[in-house]
C-alpha cells in the first residue's frame, strides 16, 4: 500500500526555519521523484521543490530558491524540505507527492496531474 505522510509543520516566526518530512511507504525513493507543493488559502496549489529518483537532482520554484533545500534519506525512505528565512505569509498546507521521474521531466515537474500519489499535507504558519 502506497502512502506518503507529511510531518513537521507548525507555527514559526518570520526569519526562522522549519524542516518538513515526507515519509513514504509502499515504494522506494529510487522508483519515484518526490515533489513538494503548497497551497495558501484561496489560491491554487503551487509547486515548491522536486527531487529526482535516479540521481537526487533538485529543482526549486523561483519563490523559494536559495531559502529551501530538498533532500532525501533513502535508508529511511524519507524526503525532507528544509525551509530557512521563512517569510510572513498566510498559513499554507504543504503536500508531498510521488510521480514518475521521466514523465515529470518531459512534461513539467509542476503539473500536478502527473503525480500518482499524494500525502494529506501539513500546515505551516509563519507569523509574529
Amino acid at each position: 500500500q502506497v502512502q506518503l505522510v507529511e510531518s513537521g509543520g507548525g507555527l514559526v516566526q518570520p526569519g526562522e526555519s522549519l524542516r518538513l518530512s515526507c515519509a513514504v511507504s509502499g515504494f522506494t525513493l529510487d522508483n519515484y521523484a518526490i515533489g513538494w507543493f503548497r497551497q495558501f488559502p484561496g489560491k491554487d496549489r503551487e509547486g515548491v521543490s522536486l527531487i529526482t529518483a535516479t540521481d537526487g537532482m533538485q529543482y526549486y520554484a523561483d519563490s523559494v530558491k536559495g531559502r529551501f533545500t530538498i533532500s532525501r534519506d533513502k535508508a529511511k525512505n524519507t524526503v525532507y524540505l528544509q525551509m530557512n528565512s521563512l517569510k510572513p505569509e498566510a498559513p499554507a498546507v504543504y503536500y508531498c507527492a510521488a510521480g514518475a521521474q521521466r514523465l515529470l521531466l518531459q512534461r513539467g515537474i509542476w503539473i500536478q496531474g502527473l503525480y500518482d500519489y499524494w500525502g494529506r499535507g501539513t500546515q505551516v504558519t509563519v507569523s509574529s
